[in-house]
C-alpha cells in the first residue's frame, strides 16, 4: 500500500488529524473482517460493520485494551480522546463519545509510522472483543 509521507514529525501532526486517518484505517479493516465472514447483500453488511465503527463499540473495545497500549500509544490515545471536546451526539454518551477518536488515533498513529504489525495486533484484539458481543455476525457462515 503506498503511504503518503507526512513530512512533519508525527508527533506535532494534530490528534484530529491521526483520528481522521485512523477511522478511514479502521473502517477498511471492518469492512474486510465482515464482508469476509458474510455473504449478505452490501446492506446488510454495512449493519453489521456499523456495529463495529460506532463510538459507543469503539468505546467499549478502547476501554478493552488500554491495557495493551505502550506507552507511547496511550500518549496518543489520549492526545485522540481529548481533542475534540466541543462535538457531542445522540446516540451516545460523552465519555464514549470522547474514546473513539482516541482509538482512531492510535490507529491512525501506527499507520502512518509504518508499524503494520503492531496495528494488526491491535485489530485483531478489537476484532476478539466485538466480535464475542455480536453473536449474529457469525450467521451466515
Amino acid at each position: 500500500m503506498i503511504v503518503p509521507i507526512i513530512n512533519d514529525d508525527i508527533r506535532e501532526v494534530p490528534a484530529s488529524v491521526l483520528a481522521y486517518i485512523g477511522d478511514a484505517v479502521f473502517e477498511l479493516y471492518v469492512r474486510l473482517h465482515v464482508a469476509a465472514r458474510n455473504r449478505s447483500k452490501s446492506g446488510s453488511i454495512h449493519k453489521l460493520a456499523i456495529g463495529h465503527v460506532s463510538a459507543a463499540a469503539q468505546a467499549k473495545t478502547a476501554r478493552a485494551i488500554l491495557d495493551m497500549l505502550t506507552e507511547e500509544e496511550l500518549s496518543v490515545f489520549r492526545r485522540g480522546k481529548n481533542s475534540n471536546p466541543a462535538s457531542s451526539t445522540r446516540n451516545t454518551s460523552p465519555p464514549d463519545y470522547k474514546y473513539a477518536p482516541g482509538m482512531e488515533a492510535v490507529i491512525g498513529y501506527l499507520f502512518l509510522m509504518d508499524r503494520h504489525e503492531r496495528l494488526d495486533e491491535i485489530i485483531i484484539r478489537i476484532f476478539e472483543i466485538s466480535d464475542r458481543g455480536d453473536p449474529s455476525e457469525h450467521s451466515d457462515q
